[in-house]
């Protein structure tokens, strides 16, 4: 194979932080027209490796070549200027500009901007590779697979010929990622090379020609997708064969911890993103909640957890270990804290809500554990403790738990740091939204037997997942929302995902309202 048939090669690339060898001599090829699938377990490398051909790292040994030829790319410029866009996991958009204008900025017009013009282009674009985007649509009034497609068009306004998507599906629901996966398969038939970063190993089956797996910074070969399957790019991942399915023991003893009672909430237009919901979540209990993408998972939750506004006519009641209750219903955090309420909450958003990306692992943990200092002095000894055992258990990467910045670290570390955090609180409610959203799958079958751990501690789990297989191998109970309002609460062990799917739809939500009348 000659070079003109790559659209890239890297040869022997190392990037070093510090002590940390996060690249080691990798060499790895993208063709022409092809879509080729990065997998790695978190903190493998695939993030960093990608950065240096955007532009944001360089490398500290080897050589970049695109088409053949031997090119430096020392900043994001650079790799525009050789038409290579990256679309991070974490969206680099402008919220008070619309889609065309955060498409032309910074790009240094020399002329007045010919807004017009951009639009023009902007169509063009859709119309060939599929794509629908309003170019006067304003960010902040975009859904999440809007706020991609943006990022996706912007790049190749600016005439991108390679792609990277770094886990492009993270937030997206199944209909958006066929949509996603068709306009990918019009890019690649049209010469566009893409490489994808995903850990969702029936989509790296879907939608790649080829597999390129790293592990620990090492690259260890590649692969035809259609000659591999789920188990052996597993087992490629890790190292060693893994098991691929979730333990859910009998807890001896399960009682009452939290009770929801007619709960209402809605946004500030007036819209009801939670409709007179009633369910109890108990100890010794993984209670799963299951619902189509915006159904009102986040803003029950929320809700649970004081963030939310919730109507005065419903009641959220805490049943203490001892018996006694707590009416949590229109308290703030703080004073669920004050009442000993022992909640933690992994939620969906993991620096807007969860972790301080500017903030290091330390003192992301302080955040939880400062009221243990005595007056005005923090205690500074146990989250720095606490901090190393989480990154010893987890097994997360860092170079250093005191002096890297958390945003600096892979998604799913930072993941990793949000749970362990939330789970060593020793709550007697642990409540996530997507926990395991971007994490490879050796790392989600961790979380998985994290939260049986918690659970058979007598620990009442609410897991919010997007998974159904998942959800029906891990939960003892399920409760489906469909559009605010619960359409079902289903045995775990007993239903089936076509009626839990049936029941995530308005025809499957009549349906079982009609059986229960």
């Amino acid at each position: 194979m000659t070079h003109l048939e790559n659209a890239i090669e890297m040869r022997n690339i190392t990037k070093r932080f510090g002590k940390v060898v996060a690249n080691n001599g990798i060499n790895l090829v993208l063709k022409k027209g092809e879509i080729l699938s990065l997998l790695g377990e978190n903190g493998s490398g695939k993030t960093t490796l990608m950065n240096m051909l955007s532009g944001i790292y360089y490398p500290d040994e080897g050589e970049i070549y695109i088409g053949g030829e031997k090119v430096e790319i020392q900043s994001p410029k650079d790799a525009f200027d050789l038409h290579i866009g990256m679309i991070h996991q974490h969206f680099k958009l402008v919220d008070v500009l619309t889609a065309a204008e955060n498409i032309i900025l910074g790009l240094n017009e020399k002329t007045l901007v010919d807004l017009k013009g951009v639009r023009k282009s902007v169509k063009e674009i859709c119309d060939r590779y599929g794509f629908v985007i309003d170019p006067d649509k304003k960010v902040y009034d975009m859904s999440v697979s809007e706020k991609q497609t943006l990022e996706i068009v912007k790049v190749l306004y600016r005439g991108a010929d390679i792609l990277i998507l770094d886990e492009p599906t993270a937030v997206l629901t199944p209909q958006e990622t066929r949509k996603l996966f068709e306009v990918m398969r019009n890019m690649r038939n049209d010469g566009k090379s893409i490489v994808i970063i995903t850990h969702k190993l029936h989509e790296v089956m879907e939608i790649s020609d080829r597999v390129a797996v790293l592990r620990k910074g090492e690259y260890i070969g590649d692969v035809a997708t259609d000659q591999t399957d789920p188990q052996k790019l597993t087992d490629m991942m890790v190292g060693r064969a893994v098991r691929l399915n979730i333990d859910r023991p009998q807890a001896a003893e399960i009682k009452e911890r939290l009770r929801v009672e007619h709960l209402t909430v809605t946004d500030i237009e007036g819209v009801k993103k939670i409709d007179d919901v009633s369910f109890s979540a108990n100890s010794g209990e993984i209670l799963g909640i299951a619902g189509i993408s915006g159904s009102g998972q986040r803003e029950l939750l929320e809700a649970i957890a004081g963030l939310q506004k919730a109507n005065s006519s419903g009641r959220i009641v805490y049943i203490k270990p001892d018996g006694s209750e707590v009416l949590m219903s229109d308290m703030e955090p703080i004073d669920i804290i004050k009442q000993g309420v022992l909640l933690s909450f992994v939620p969906e958003d993991r620096f807007g809500m969860g972790l301080v990306g500017s903030m290091t692992i330390t003192q992301n943990v302080m955040l939880r554990s400062y009221r243990r200092g005595k007056g005005p002095m923090l205690d500074q000894r146990f989250p720095k403790n606490l901090s190393q055992k989480i990154v010893r258990d987890l097994e997360v990467v860092t170079p250093d738990i005191d002096r890297i910045p958390l945003r600096r670290l892979s998604g799913g570390n930072v993941q990793k740091v949000l749970v362990g955090r939330e789970i060593e609180q020793s709550p007697t409610v642990l409540m996530t939204a997507y926990a395991v959203r971007g994490l490879d799958i050796n790392t989600s079958y961790t979380i998985y037997n994290l939260l049986t751990e918690q659970k058979m501690q007598g620990v009442a789990v609410i897991y919010v997942g997007e998974d159904l297989d998942v959800l029906l191998e891990l939960c003892d109970r399920i409760l489906v929302l469909c559009a605010g309002k619960v359409s079902g609460i289903v045995d775990g062990r007993k239903t089936t995902k076509e009626e839990v799917g049936l029941m995530m739809t308005h025809l499957g939500a009549q349906a079982a309202a009609e059986v229960k009348a």
